[in-house]
């Protein structure tokens, strides 16, 4: 009677199998967390080299042209009370800047960071009938300390000194004086340069101002909008930028020499007041009109994309090798599942390291094609047939195509990830649908395995 009991028991079922391959499926795709654990460390020192990089050539850099700094006080009300200090900016009424940048790549160790120089001129067309009628209630200016003001994100990525031209008379740009109480640099998020404006009244005529700047950043360039009308054009070397910030560019050309690019922003898009305290100065940082120098070749993103894949093309790899174990008859052990799994695991390490130094085009066919000879090699030993060898090579070799096609085709990556799914339980259910899955496993169309 034992002996009748342990045969009926379902030590062989290939239903319970199916669902230990599952299991181990599911593990093996947590252990490629630790790669993303890797990747993200490897991503954040990118990351820091990056930002050493820019503290040596400035970093991401905003730029804002010339504007009128006109100190002011408000005498205080009563013996009580005190008197309050602060500054009035007019914004022009047309803002006019061109940026020309020449780019290159600078290393360190394995990580590449792209950074430019560029030449400035930031124009302003200041209207100064009714200037100051937007001015704090009870506030008297002092027009004699008026000052131009341009702002830069960065100083130190200066590469000659910055002149401010009024009426055909040179100035220096120098850093501004104290203008308020609280400090100029913390009130807009820029370190300002200015200039004296003297002889400047309200009412007076218009007055165009035009500010020469050399500089230098990494990875980003971008200018305020800061006239109630503004126009930029942008132009540089660099074949591969993204336009960012508040606004696009009305009409943009890229080619492999590089890229020009022209924005135009109306005052009532801006969405800052023509003049005002200088805090307004902060609030045009949402929409500047950025230029960022792009590194493609980064083979980080494309490393993660693959890797958000990796639980899907686990799944299909041990599905594949199910469905081998069940058309051969031959059974394959759950120590075996674990080595197909951790093959792939080391595909994602080798992908990883080999792009950092190759690219992830060439790394991806290197790792790629060792992967799938391995597993293909092995397919051929463990089923004992050069036959099932050919298939399991011309199946994970399709397999992989498809994961660098995800990698490529973004836009179109669930689509594709959804029918390759939808098409491997087809098949899944196709060649099992004879299967007794309570009882041993049998191929589809032969006897039921002996051993």
């Amino acid at each position: 009677m034992a002996d009748t009991l342990m045969a009926r028991l379902p030590r062989r079922s290939m239903g319970l199998k199916l669902l230990l391959v599952c299991l181990l499926g599911f593990v093996m795709s947590l252990a490629a967390l630790f790669v993303f654990l890797l990747l993200y460390d490897r991503t954040h020192r990118a990351e820091q080299v990056s930002e050493e990089i820019g503290q040596v050539v400035g970093g991401r850099q905003a730029f804002m042209g010339p504007v009128l700094a006109v100190p002011y006080v408000i005498p205080a009300a009563g013996k009580d009370d005190k008197a309050v200090f602060g500054t009035h900016v007019i914004f022009p009424v047309q803002a006019d800047a061109t940026a020309a940048s020449r780019s290159e790549v600078r290393r360190r160790s394995l990580f590449k960071v792209p950074v430019w120089t560029a030449d400035l001129t930031l124009t302003s067309t200041f209207d100064l009938t009714g200037a100051g009628a937007l001015a704090p209630d009870r506030a008297q200016l002092d027009w004699s300390r008026a000052q131009y003001l341009v702002g830069v994100s960065d100083p130190r990525g200066a590469r000659s000194e910055a002149v401010l031209e009024v009426g055909g008379q040179a100035l220096a740009l120098a850093p501004a004086s104290r203008l308020a109480v609280d400090g100029d640099n913390a009130r807009t998020g820029l370190s300002l340069l200015g200039a004296p404006a003297p002889g400047l009244q309200p009412g007076g005529p218009p007055v165009v101002v035009s500010a020469r700047l050399a500089f230098s950043g990494a990875q980003r360039l971008s200018v305020l909008p800061w006239g109630k009308t503004t126009l930029y054009k942008a132009s540089g070397d660099w074949p591969h930028p993204s336009f960012d910030g508040g606004f696009l560019p009305v009409s943009r050309d890229i080619s492999a020499e590089g890229f020009t690019a022209t924005w135009k922003v109306p005052f009532i898009a801006r969405g800052v007041a023509a003049e005002g305290e200088l805090s307004l100065v902060s609030q045009l940082d949402a929409n500047a009109l950025g230029v960022s120098f792009v590194e493609l070749t980064n083979p980080y993103q494309s490393v993660g994309r693959s890797l958000k894949y990796a639980p899907m093309f686990m799944g299909l790899v041990f599905l594949a090798f199910f469905i081998f174990e069940t058309t051969t008859g031959r059974r394959v052990h759950p120590a075996q599942y674990v080595l197909i799994g951790l093959a792939q695991i080391v595909f994602y390490l080798l992908l990883l390291s080999i792009a950092e130094r190759i690219g992830f085009d060439l790394a991806f066919l290197i790792a790629a094609g060792a992967t799938v000879a391995l597993i293909s090699a092995y397919s051929t030993a463990v089923f004992a047939s050069r036959r099932q060898g050919l298939i399991a090579l011309a199946a994970f070799t399709l397999l992989y195509v498809l994961i660098y096609g995800l990698m490529r085709l973004e836009d179109l990556a669930l689509l594709i990830g959804a029918l390759t799914s939808f098409a491997a339980i087809a098949a899944a259910m196709f060649f099992t649908r004879r299967m007794d899955w309570y009882g041993a496993a049998a191929p589809a169309a032969g006897p039921a395995d002996p051993a």
